[in-house]
């Protein structure tokens, strides 16, 4: 067995590789071409590889994909050996992670399928659309507020707002103002098809995906978060309890123990945002869809308590932890 550790650039790979005793036998610096890599590790078989987490690991997971090539993925964010070492440079960082990979000392974060990385690329790729087009509406809301003109925000996007821009609010603003509203509502009317499509393919997705389809039966979960939760949260063999579960989804809060005192502080930052968006944004669907269910009477037991936006964190909380053993036993929502 041999191990290997690419520290990974733009342009560069710097690849160290150890034999079973712990030895350097290789150690140089490739281009970041996948035959180039592939040829210069041909000769190590089998091979132990592993890449901290990187925007450049999935086409080198896809480079080395074979029978004798056990890939890992390294959580980066836990490598602390290397990012607090005193001498950091790439071959010293490539050196340390292959030692480390082959004292079976790696934080290991799971790699993503192609076709994982692909249906999240779907759904990230809407949740930008969606995110430009509010910025876009955003500001011109700025602009009707300095004129003391007042909407809705999810007034702005209809059809028939457009004569109320243009017969009462374009006459009370500045030159100036006018062309922002006109370019940014041109803006918003470009993004729409965009984000047409993406909708549609990811109800088509959604579809065709079990998780998703049991996951649309809780009530507020529709298919964009049902299928980011199913993409995000496969496979389910990675959560060994309902513990990890939680904390995967960003919501158990970071705990400190020290001499026989425990506090409890905010929400991690590091935890995985799309999931704790994603049932965040369930809670306040789910309270106006089932206003009676259990989860929603209990988020009103913790808003007359703590207030509503803890209680939506605790909600989604509970949310999660029903949505472990939903998936885990494949059973429908019974509210």
């Amino acid at each position: 067995m041999y191990f290997a550790s690419i520290d990974a650039h733009a342009k560069v790979l710097h690849v160290a590789v150890l034999d079973k005793g712990a030895t350097l036998v290789y150690e140089e610096e490739l281009p970041s071409d996948p035959e180039r890599l592939r040829a210069a590790l041909a000769p190590f078989r089998p091979l132990r590889v592993v890449v901290e987490t990187c925007p450049f690991w999935p086409w080198i997971a896809d480079a080395l994909q074979a029978p004798d090539v056990d890939f890992r993925l390294a959580h980066a964010t836990k490598l602390r050996a290397i990012a607090t070492s005193a001498h950091k440079n790439d071959a010293v960082d490539a050196r340390l992670l292959a030692r480390m990979l082959h004292s079976d000392l790696i934080p290991c974060a799971y790699p993503r399928t192609p076709a994982e990385r692909e249906r999240l690329r779907l759904l990230r790729h809407r949740a930008a659309l969606v995110r430009t087009r509010s910025a876009l509406a955003a500001r011109i809301h700025a602009q009707l507020h300095q004129a003391n003109l007042v909407l809705e925000r999810e007034q702005l996007l209809r059809v028939r707002t457009r004569t109320w821009l243009r017969e009462v609010a374009e006459p009370r603003l500045m030159p100036e103002q006018r062309r922002l509203l006109r370019s940014h509502l041109a803006l918003i009317d470009a993004l729409a098809p965009f984000i047409k499509e993406t909708d549609r393919e990811i109800r088509r997705t959604s579809q065709l995906d079990p998780l998703a389809e049991l996951l649309r039966t809780v009530p507020g979960i529709g298919h964009f978060w049902a299928l980011l939760l199913a993409a995000e949260l496969s496979p389910l063999s990675r959560f060994p309890d309902e513990a990890h579960f939680v904390s995967y989804c960003g919501l158990a809060p970071i705990t400190r123990s020290s001499g026989g005192h425990t506090r409890h502080g905010s929400l991690p930052s590091a935890a995985n945002r799309w999931v704790r968006w994603a049932l965040i944004s369930a809670v306040a669907k789910h309270i106006q869809k089932a206003p009676h269910s259990a989860l929603s009477r209990y988020y009103e037991r913790q808003r007359v308590r703590v207030g509503w936006k803890k209680a939506r964190v605790a909600a989604a909380r509970k949310l999660a932890t029903i949505l472990f053993h939903m998936l885990r036993r494949q059973q429908r929502w019974r509210g």
